[in-house]
């Protein structure tokens, strides 16, 4: 007889002891039968053992399927790194199948590209470096060194994956891929259906597929030789999973090229500050066509005043065409001072205080801290303190009365539910069938619309003034993503309603992003990333006094704990969700070992670990 430890996927049960008259290799996905549950589950063995002392269920079955080494190794790092079971790190994972044969091919690729002479530095850098930033400026050709990279490692026989956040993976993308890839080339996210993903992963079995351009998900997809991992837009806070595990698939790229030898390029227009403070980088500023950008400031507290709807009006009648941006698709609500646009900062945290209206109060949702709100604005001593509220439904209907001879359509994830879809509106509008599109986000990712004179950003302070150290960060980043999408072609205009006209003209007017990460670098030096290490620990139950109790419970514990500092604590910023109520503690730590010894002794049914928290 055979004694095994197998860890259960999706679970967080710890390794169980199993035995079997067959012998299985470390890593053989089997079935077996858990006591109390009437269905069987899936199990991967992780190690052989003794005869241990007390009796043993017999394995179920195998399967087809395994894990390999790395696959465990990655897994074994996910589960400590990020405070989850084996179980539930490994079923991130796609094994590989052992009865699809790999096929050799001598297929070679060109893509017929000729990089200008700064995007052939660019590729040379990247060569050299191991893990590199492209730090490109939008329309500067990133994609192109990509593609040449790609195609290199691909004539060498190996495998390449290039992530991007899944609102990026548009039919542009898919077709330059496809135009030099062919079906070696296969697309990879959540609204692929099961028998497409099936069909992709018995090419990647085959080695039929050798390139997967994906979301987050495509790391963890069984390739037989992966040489590159290119992660594009890789500041995107996408790359985060919001549930168990709650691993950064950037970060994860970047442990992974180094634990293995694959090489790395992350890109983007506007780098993460992470990024930028660790991996080497190269400045690719020059863009592929002349443009021309003004970008002009409106201070008004209107949705829409008079002086966008005048732009609007021009770029309309010179047959050109409008996109309008909010930070999101629902009615965002923020505090702001009527009068300078600032709002109410927490004097321990130096993040903006949020606003709750049934309290009458200003909270920091870091510490914890509450004021009353202030009959003025403390920055400027005039303005009122208020709420506003502002969704893309809402801006929709307003241009619509406005303007009843434009075709107006809205860009977000409300409207856009299926690929079809996001397909038939792009096109549209890529055709000039639309004369306005309005959206969240979306608009911001890699879409070319070279029709658009106009972009028009509103809500840019509630970004600005969100109860977050990354603040600054995302508005910023924000902003530049959207004004890329203006005047790809010849000139374009931006405008912006924001009542920070200073912050925001001093960094794309007189300097530029690689000036703003340096600032914050300097700004989160012995406070926040990347110099210090955050989690957030939820607890979440449907009895409020008792998840409360808890909470002060593990709060007793952590306050005690050398090498890590408790930095907040409470409500969370929405208190209940799912008719459960959330409170959260906040720690911080230059000593990793240490926070993560303290998030691994949380042992509680109602707590969940939030390592590297994007909050």
């Amino acid at each position: 007889m055979n004694y095994y430890e197998v860890v259960i996927l999706k679970s967080p049960l710890n390794p169980l002891t199993y035995q079997s008259e067959e012998l299985f290799e470390i890593g053989a996905k089997v079935v077996v039968a858990i006591r109390n549950r009437k269905k069987l589950s899936e199990a991967v063995i992780i190690k052989k053992v003794d005869k241990p002392s007390f009796k043993c269920s017999n394995i179920e079955s195998d399967t087809i399927f395994f894990y390999d080494k790395k696959m465990l190794e990655i897994s074994t790092f996910i589960s400590k790194y990020y405070v989850c079971s084996l179980g539930e790190a490994l079923s991130i994972f796609i094994p590989y199948n052992n009865e699809i044969k790999y096929i050799d091919d001598d297929k070679i690729y060109d893509s017929k590209i000729n990089l200008s002479l700064q995007q052939e530095k660019a590729f040379d850098f990247c060569e050299k470096k191991e893990q590199a930033l492209l730090f490109a400026n939008t329309g500067s050709g990133k994609t192109e060194i990509y593609i040449k990279t790609i195609e290199k490692i691909l004539n060498n026989k190996s495998n390449a994956v290039l992530l991007m956040p899944e609102i990026s993976l548009t039919p542009q993308m898919q077709n330059r891929l496809e135009k030099v890839f062919g079906n070696s080339v296969a697309i990879w996210h959540s609204k692929v259906s099961k028998k497409r993903k099936n069909e992709i992963l018995e090419g990647v079995y085959s080695n039929k597929i050798k390139l997967i351009a994906g979301a987050r998900s495509a790391l963890f997809l069984p390739f037989n030789d992966l040489k590159l991992i290119v992660v594009d837009e890789e500041h995107d806070e996408s790359y985060k999973s919001d549930s168990k595990p709650r691993y950064n698939a950037k970060d994860l790229s970047i442990y992974i090229a180094k634990k293995y030898n694959i090489r790395l390029i992350l890109g983007s227009a506007t780098p993460s500050l992470s990024s930028f403070h660790k991996i080497p980088f190269y400045r690719l500023k020059e863009t592929f066509f002349d443009t021309k950008k003004r970008i002009l400031f409106d201070d008004s507290t209107l949705e829409l005043s008079g002086k966008i709807l005048n732009k609007i009006e021009i770029t309309l009648n010179n047959k050109n065409q409008v996109i309008v941006f909010l930070p999101t698709r629902a009615n965002f609500k923020y505090q702001i001072c009527t009068d300078c646009g600032k709002s109410v900062e927490c004097p321990f945290c130096s993040v903006s205080m949020s606003l709750h209206k049934n309290d009458r109060a200003l909270k920091c949702h870091y510490c914890g801290y509450t004021q009353k709100i202030p009959e003025h604005c403390p920055s400027c001593n005039n303005g009122i303190i208020h709420n506003l509220r502002v969704g893309t439904a809402e801006i929709e209907e307003n241009l619509k009365q406005l303007f009843p001879n434009k075709i107006i359509k809205r860009f977000d994830r409300d409207e856009i539910k299926t690929d079809t879809k996001l397909k038939t509106v792009l096109n549209e509008f890529n055709n000039n069938k639309i004369d306005i599109l309005v959206g969240t986000q979306m608009l911001s990712k890699g879409h070319d619309y070279h029709n658009v004179k106009l972009a028009v950003v509103l809500g840019i302070d509630s970004v600005l003034n969100m109860n977050s150290y990354k603040s600054r960060e995302r508005a910023l980043s924000l902003l530049i993503q959207i004004a890329g999408r203006s005047g790809r072609k010849g000139e374009g205009e931006v405008i912006v309603q924001t009542k920070n006209q200073d912050f925001f003209e001093y960094y794309l007017n007189e300097c530029d992003y690689e000036d703003f990460l340096n600032s914050e670098l300097e700004f989160r030096k012995d406070l926040y990333p990347p110099f210090y290490k955050m989690a957030k620990v939820l607890f979440a139950h449907t009895n409020g006094l008792k998840v409360k109790d808890e909470m002060d419970r593990y709060l007793k514990i952590l306050k005690q704990i050398k090498n890590i500092e408790v930095v907040g604590f409470g409500q969370s910023a929405i208190f209940k969700i799912a008719n459960k109520y959330r409170y959260e503690i906040i720690l911080r730590s230059s000593n990793i070992k240490s926070l993560l010894i303290a998030l691994h002794s949380i042992d509680s049914s109602m707590a969940t670990i939030d390592m590297d928290t994007n909050f």
